[in-house]
């Protein structure tokens, strides 16, 4: 499963999402975690109510389940939750690591049901595939 932190500093959940100059993706499993990229964003980044700001960061997320932020603003919500992303806001800074660790535990035991659902993301182009060779050797 892909986890994205909106970072200023690529060590901790320390920006609110608009405002990000860095979204850092993980892939994490309940056997551990793997940096997959990390996205940067220059120009204006300030709250402005510029929305075309969100684009490349949504386009660079697409593939999370998960996005760790300081904060969001309703309509980055909204439109993170609408791409099938469960957005979570740590209440201060906290080290992306750390974060990392805890949510691999979690794997490892019985995931609340938001985290089994967002699990599913990453494994819904898989069972498509196996429904479509169903499909074919029930007709072939």
């Amino acid at each position: 499963m892909k986890v994205a932190f909106s970072t200023q500093d690529k060590q901790r959940v320390d920006a609110h999402f608009g405002w990000a100059k860095n979204v850092s993706v993980y892939d994490v499993t309940p056997e551990g975690y793997t940096f997959v990229e990390n996205f940067e964003f220059g120009g204006k980044l300030e709250e402005d109510g510029d929305e075309d700001k969100l684009a490349p960061k949504l386009e660079a997320i697409k593939d999370c389940a998960i996005l760790y932020v300081a904060a969001i603003g309703g309509s980055a919500a909204a439109r993170v939750v609408a791409v099938k992303i469960h957005p979570i806001k740590v209440p201060q800074p906290e080290p992306i690591l750390d974060i990392l660790e805890k949510l691999q535990e979690v794997l490892k035991g019985t995931p609340p049901p938001w985290l089994r659902k967002a699990l599913q993301k990453g494994s819904e182009a898989v069972a498509t595939n196996f429904d479509e060779d169903e499909d074919e050797v029930k007709h072939g």
